[in-house]
């Protein structure tokens, strides 16, 4: 078949077997040869639990070596990976669970009970748990199987993976992710970003999201090259094992956090070879500030769940700040109408649509929606607003869709507003993101209460434990009455505008 990860990775395990592969923060080793192995064990436990080609693999799991294998693992027997992020609560796991029908879920120790009863009631056929530890079922049942390992014959149009986003609605979609996208996208990643293999990648990124597990580690496959996998960002864990790294990729919190340190010189960073920065919008200052504190710019991309990555700086030449640079070759990009789908000249502000072998299959079980979002002639609706200049960069200006994002995690207002407004005495409400000076953006309800007597830590503690902590308000403002147009649709374009400065005096 054409270039595919596993496969690539297989053969440089058998090819190199001792070289590093995962370099953990106590700078222990696991090589390509022992994550094949342990990766060919796991192939026979998930097979043992009945998973087939083309079954849905689910894991909800803090991140780990083995956490991590469990991607490779499942790409090796055909399944497709459904990584679920840590913050879900159980309500919104049942969502996850019920839409994609996995045949095998992976979740920690401590949600034993409360994931042994959602799968009963669903119908999950198997379960494993894994911890932080690497301790749980999954490790113990691992000594029962041999470490070769004959994997599947996957065909580039094959699904990997099922990623969840969201909808202005609330209700989430299963973007379908084949083979050939990750690997199309990593393989042209890795000469775009000239990976090879002597790099060594800091990975502080979670492994549940586009950035960490489908440009961090797939490039880092792709380019036979290592990675210091970090169990979680830890800004001084960062500066400690900075100088056995040549590329850190992260989100633009990462930067004004590292910024924040004054061991954070310019002499730390000599030796490094190329900082990224993408998932949410790095600003302007924080790529001056950084270039005039290290003499690096910061490379800052664009992608989505839906599409892996689209356009990038390039590796040599200008790194505009406020710009996330060129299409990746192979990708077209174009900016139309959001209205009639025209395309626009050059300088116009409209909606990006791309189009490439990045763009994904579709969205699980929606042909609706995806024939709403994909185009007859494979162009896809990013619902982002965008213009490019004479030189062919990109600008994302603003988001059509409404999207929020709170250090690099998407959150959409409409499933924040419906909790909110389920709250007794609350009238109606506003979910809006203003900028926050660590996060990029902070999430913000704005509410029109019926009784006076409910405050802001009322709300916040309603909606504890109904949303992931990154999707909560970090605050909650009253008014007497939410502005409206004229056809009596709440203004939020006003609301972010008059609470902008909101974040502006302290990191909340």
């Amino acid at each position: 078949m054409e270039q595919d990860l596993f496969t690539t990775f297989q053969a440089r395990a058998l090819d190199a077997p001792d070289t590093p592969f995962l370099i953990l923060p106590d700078l222990s080793t696991i090589t390509y040869g022992a994550a094949l192995a342990r990766c060919g064990q796991m192939a026979g436990l998930f097979r043992a639990a009945g998973v087939q080609p083309g079954d849905r693999l689910a894991v909800q799991v803090e991140k780990s070596p083995t956490a991590l294998l469990t991607y490779l693992a499942a790409q090796a027997i055909g399944a497709v990976y459904l990584p679920l992020n840590t913050a879900y609560t159980a309500a919104e796991v049942r969502y996850f669970l019920a839409d994609a029908r996995p045949a095998l879920f992976i979740h920690r120790p401590q949600d034993d009970a409360a994931m042994a009863a959602l799968c009963a009631e669903i119908g999950v056929p198997a379960r494993l748990t894994l911890g932080a530890d690497e301790q749980g079922t999954l490790a113990a049942g691992l000594k029962d199987y041999a470490p070769d390992l004959a994997p599947y014959a996957a065909s580039p149009g094959d699904l990997a993976a099922i990623l969840y986003t969201s909808g202005t609605t609330g209700r989430s979609k299963g973007a379908m992710l084949t083979r050939a996208n990750l690997a199309s996208n990593a393989f042209t990643l890795k000469d775009y970003w000239r990976f090879s293999q002597s790099d060594v990648l800091l990975h502080a990124l979670p492994i549940f999201h586009t950035h960490g597990l489908f440009v961090a580690t797939n490039i880092t496959i792709a380019a036979g090259s290592a990675m210091i996998l970090c169990p979680r960002f830890d800004v001084a864990e960062l500066i400690r094992l900075m100088p056995r790294a040549s590329v850190l990729m992260g989100v633009p919190t990462f930067y004004s956090r590292l910024l924040a340190e004054p061991a954070f010189t310019r002499d730390l960073v000599a030796h490094m070879r190329l900082f990224v920065s993408g998932s949410a919008p790095l600003s302007a200052e924080t790529h001056k500030e950084f270039s005039a504190r290290t003499g690096h710019a910061i490379l800052e991309r664009y992608g989505m769940t839906e599409t892996n990555m689209n356009t990038s700086n390039p590796y040599d030449g200008p790194r505009i700040p406020g710009s996330v640079g060129l299409p990746l070759p192979g990708v077209e990009l174009r900016i139309t109408d959001p209205e009639t789908g025209a395309v626009l000249p050059l300088g116009a502000v409209g909606g990006i649509e791309v189009r490439g072998p990045n763009v994904f299959k579709g969205y699980w079980q929606m042909p609706e929606k995806t024939a709403e979002e994909l185009r007859p002639d494979g162009f896809f609706i990013t619902g982002d607003m965008g213009v490019i200049d004479p030189a062919g960069y990109v600008a994302i200006v603003g988001r059509a869709k409404d999207l929020i994002i709170c250090g690099g995690f998407n959150v959409y207002p409409a499933e924040v507003e419906a909790l909110i407004d389920a709250i007794p005495g609350i009238a109606e409400s506003a979910v809006i993101g203003v900028p926050h000076p660590d996060m990029g953006e902070g999430v913000v309800a704005v509410v029109q209460a019926r009784d006076a007597a409910l405050d802001e830590a009322a709300v916040l503690g309603a909606l504890q434990g109904q949303l992931a902590r990154f999707k909560q308000p970090r605050r909650v403002v009253f008014v007497p009455e939410l502005p409206r147009n004229t056809m009596g649709k709440i203004q939020k374009k006003a609301l972010r505008e008059t609470y902008a400065t909101l974040f502006a005096a302290k990191v909340n």
